[in-house]
């Protein structure tokens, strides 16, 4: 059973039935998965009872050959590392990233609802199904199969289902954390897949995530006198648009960004804006707006958190520079000894991926996509994984790949193909049999 051809018989198809059983009752949680803090926090050991309930009985303790470690950093949001042994310890093939949290659904917004799967043709709706609730539920019914079928391979399989993937505020929860404690010691001796992005194709780059907030104090003073008043709604939308502007001159298109085929360059923007409240006719004392960069690996983080505090130090001493809006608006008042600041802080930031396209992860990989869908169209996206820089700084074999759909990531109406999931796990056992050659 040992030969690749064997294998890949012994593998077979996904069971399909099985598949939509398992993934119906991964979105039957979704609503205590979304990852919102602090407001929503996800208990990612919903989704692990499910996966044992059907992997322990093919766990050790039964006399079976997966090696199952539940690993729970904080109650109720564990992570899930499951092996199944092969005959020789340097040979390993991964898959990791198969994350068990979600982002959020507003079901008013849905056409369907967003907590129950749904079935629609080939279509599996619901949230998670593409990202990543559907890729949970697929390494589950590859390593069930291995167990069943006990084929004796060389090479150790290990799946690692990860918490806390949707939001970084809150560290030492996931795959940093397991990735801290060892738990990646083994994974270096052979390819690591990791499995959350989308399109059935091998995605050779994504891109790092440097999560900012910028803070802007003016002075409160009743609206009916704005000339006592520093607006910091004004001087943020203000400062804000050459601190961008300055981004983009200090990290344009990158020549690498075309040859891994990036669909946009680094980008600097806000997503979100807020102020402390207050009255309709009072001018706030402060405001703050986040955003995030999202930058292409061929650039540091490092450098771009450098500039940017540089930036934001040249407009804060020269804030009289700045646009104003109207003949009362101003951003100092040296009659009220009052000048408005700026400020950046950086939450927690990671780096991006170019792929080794030259490795044997990689022409594993896709030697399986072209067997299987028919054609390989590596492509690359400012999306952001967690950890990939760090695994292959440090000399991991690391791909990427996922078969759910780009379009729906993160959107309402979320959605997978179950065929495009069923091409997914014959793309895994071409690996595992590839693996064995």
């Amino acid at each position: 059973m040992g030969m690749a051809a064997d294998l890949k018989q012994v593998l077979g198809e996904l069971d399909q039935e099985a598949f939509i059983e398992l993934l119906g009752k991964l979105v039957g949680e979704a609503e205590h998965l979304q990852n919102n803090p602090p407001d929503l926090i996800p208990e990612e050991d919903k989704v692990v009872r499910h996966v044992l309930d059907v992997l322990a009985p093919y766990g050790t303790s039964n006399g079976e050959p997966l090696v199952i470690n539940h690993v729970s950093y904080v109650p109720g949001r564990g992570n899930l590392i499951v092996e199944y042994p092969g005959t020789e310890p340097n040979n390993v093939v991964s898959f990791v990233g198969m994350h068990m949290d979600v982002v959020t659904a507003n079901p008013e917004e849905w056409d369907f609802d967003p907590f129950s799967l749904s079935i629609d043709g080939d279509k599996l709706r619901g949230r998670g199904t593409t990202d990543c609730l559907g890729h949970v539920a697929l390494l589950t019914l590859l390593l069930k199969k291995l167990a069943v079928a006990k084929p004796a391979l060389k090479s150790s399989v290990y799946a690692i289902f990860i918490a806390s993937e949707e939001n970084s505020s809150i560290p030492g929860i996931g795959v940093d954390q397991l990735y801290e404690d060892g738990y990646f010691d083994n994974l270096h001796r052979g390819p690591l897949y990791w499995v959350d992005t989308a399109d059935s194709q091998p995605c050779i780059g994504t891109g790092g995530m440097i999560p900012w907030r910028f803070n802007v104090t003016g002075r409160l003073f009743h609206s009916g006198l704005p000339n006592k008043a520093i607006n910091p709604l004004e001087l943020s939308m203000e400062a804000l648009k050459p601190i961008q502007l300055q981004f983009y001159k200090d990290f344009p298109r990158h020549p690498k960004e075309e040859e891994y085929g990036f669909q946009v360059p680094s980008t600097m923007k806000p997503t979100q804006w807020s102020y402390p409240g207050g009255g309709i006719n009072q001018i706030p004392g402060e405001c703050l707006i986040c955003g995030d960069v999202r930058l292409t690996p061929f650039y540091s983080i490092n450098d771009v958190q450098k500039k940017l505090q540089e930036s934001i130090q040249y407009w804060n001493d020269n804030i009289e520079k700045l646009d104003t809006r109207g003949p009362a608006s101003k951003y100092v008042l040296p009659e009220e000894n009052a000048r408005g600041t700026l400020s950046i802080t950086f939450d927690e930031s990671f780096g991006g991926i170019a792929c080794d396209r030259d490795s044997r992860g990689y022409k594993m990989l896709a030697k399986a996509t072209e067997e299987v869908i028919g054609k390989v169209e590596p492509f690359s996206i400012t999306g952001s994984l967690p950890l990939v820089a760090k695994l292959k700084e440090e000399g991991f074999d690391v791909q990427c790949i996922g078969y759910g759909l780009t379009a729906t990531y993160h959107a309402n109406n979320e959605y997978c193909n179950l065929s495009d999931m069923a091409n997914g796990y014959k793309v895994f056992a071409s690996v595992l049999s590839q693996a064995e050659e």
